[in-house]
């Protein structure tokens, strides 16, 4: 069985091409979903990648969660369906409630981009099962609204539920509330980070790590076993 990743494509995204080909990479066939489908075409999972989408500058992410194809990534994602949300993505999934809290512009309200340091905080989930808990890896973030923010009461709730999947290292880049880089659902199906892993897939490019691979080989490997 060849895993069907979908790679869903906002008016302004920029980082789907990228995503598709980390997909590729990793074993998996890429599938192409424009926002304004309703059909997710049978895909096993997916991505819903970084950049900017319509309606940013209102608040991220909050326009684009009414998107038709949202629609039905809520619903298979409720159902079990592996879902990642990265960057843009992951202010997506807040704004359709898949996950908690929300995104503020930066502390110093500058846009970020550099090579980060995570902590992989928990290897339970579609995304994460090929790393280890502890390890740390480093993959690029950029972003200008990735200061994630929650209650105190769901920050709580991560925490003791170990949903919170990343945090950053050495460095809090944005400013994001107990150093939270990517959280997770109860399930642990959707996924959502602002760092980008799929600028780190290839020696070559980017950092020259690839430390980004695991996310995508992680959820082929559930995908395929199931």
């Amino acid at each position: 069985m060849t895993a069907r990743i979908g790679v869903v494509t906002f008016p302004g995204t920029l980082d789907d091409r990228d995503t598709q080909r980390a997909i590729s990479i990793a074993g998996a066939e890429a599938v192409p979903l424009w926002h304004r489908d309703k059909d997710l075409k049978q895909v096993d999972a997916v991505v819903l990648p970084g950049g900017f989408s319509y309606g940013d500058y209102l608040r991220a992410g909050a326009i684009s969660r009414f998107s038709p194809v949202m629609g039905a990534i809520v619903e298979q994602a409720n159902g079990g369906m592996p879902v990642l949300g990265i960057c843009n993505g992951f202010q997506v999934l807040c704004e359709a409630h898949l996950l908690p809290g929300a995104m503020l512009r930066n502390t110093g309200l500058h846009f970020v981009c550099r090579d980060q340091k995570l902590r992989v905080e928990t290897s339970a989930t579609a995304w994460t099962a090929d790393y280890a808990a502890g390890e740390e890896i480093s993959i690029p973030l950029k972003n200008i609204d990735g200061r994630y923010t929650a209650d105190e009461r769901t920050l709580d709730e991560l925490e003791s539920e170990g949903r919170v999947v990343f945090r950053y290292q050495e460095l809090n880049p944005n400013g994001s509330l107990r150093d939270i880089a990517g959280i997770s659902n109860a399930a642990g199906n959707v996924v959502g980070l602002m760092p980008h892993p799929e600028h780190a897939v290839e020696p070559l490019i980017g950092t020259g790590r690839t430390d980004g691979l695991a996310f995508f080989t992680s959820v082929i490997k559930k995908l395929v076993t199931a």
